[in-house]
């Protein structure tokens, strides 16, 4: 492995001294490292590149920072297989999985070529506005239609073309198995395995409550119609981009055709993660 592209949550104080150690011992080790100009002015390396172009030739993306700090990357990397390593300093993170005390015995292991990766789904996600499309977006987590007032918003959803409901509820979250331990997961949604193909319907806080959220497998399509927009509706991505939505806004969302590469955990399972994040019981 020649070259390391470094993300850092830029107002972590932690995360930004963690990483300039880490650019440091990958250096000196004759890795170059690649970071953005804002972090390049924090921290020692071997060259800075803007975000769109820091990704193009490296072999591994290392992340300091929260679940937010590695979808921000997933959406950088535009599809590209690169691999991202994540580092949780502290954070209720279900995707940095790897603790400060493990960084440098899995970088060892990393440089070396020995590691595993974890493939994740992606969603397309697509807004249309009176017969256009107006924004195309792909997202790791989630996509999450709901009123900015605290007024029921009317979602006439569709699943692969067949009518399902019109969801009268504070909102809508369609989510990948990666997403279902966010928002989708406080909203009463299952937990899936992360590698499970399949998608996460579910309402948020339903008028009926016999709204459940539903499980649809990957190769099926989600399309939702905003019937009102009087609660000033918006769309969220991922948690990070907000587009304000009209009445009879279609919103379409399916697997998009990339993914998005994990490096697992060499000491940790995704039951491991579970229990230490949700503080479910350990063994006896």
């Amino acid at each position: 492995m020649n070259r390391v592209a470094i993300v850092s949550k830029l107002n972590k104080p932690e995360a930004v001294s963690v990483s300039g150690d880490v650019s440091k011992w990958l250096m000196e080790r004759g890795i170059d490292v690649f970071v953005d100009p804002k972090l390049g002015e924090m921290i020692d390396a071997t060259g800075t590149l803007p975000p769109s172009e820091l990704f193009k030739s490296a072999e591994l993306v290392v992340v300091f920072g929260g679940d937010g700090t590695i979808l921000y990357t997933a959406r950088l990397l535009c599809g590209k297989a690169t691999p991202i390593l994540g580092i949780n300093l502290g954070g209720l993170g279900f995707l940095t999985a790897i603790g400060e005390e493990e960084i440098y015995p899995v970088l060892e292991e990393v440089i070396k070529g020995r590691f595993a990766t974890e493939e994740r789904m992606t969603l397309s996600v697509e807004l249309c506005r009176d017969g256009e499309t107006i924004s195309t977006q792909s997202i790791l987590n989630d996509v999450v239609i709901k009123g900015k007032l605290a007024r029921l918003v009317r979602l006439e959803t569709k699943i692969n073309r067949e009518y399902v409901n019109t969801y009268r509820a504070d909102g809508l979250i369609i989510a990948t198995p990666t997403g279902s331990t966010a928002y989708s997961l406080s909203t009463g949604g299952p937990i899936l395995y992360p590698t499970i193909h399949s998608i996460v319907v579910a309402p948020i806080c339903p008028f009926n409550l016999t709204n459940r959220p539903v499980v649809i497998p990957d190769w099926m399509d989600v399309e939702v119609i905003v019937k009102n927009a009087g609660c000033d509706p918006f769309i969220t991505l991922d948690g990070q981009i907000d587009i304000r939505l009209l009445e009879s806004d279609t919103v379409k969302v399916k697997r998009a055709e990339s993914s998005v590469y994990l490096l697992k955990s060499p000491v940790k399972s995704f039951f491991d993660i579970l229990r230490g994040r949700l503080l479910w019981d350990k063994k006896d």
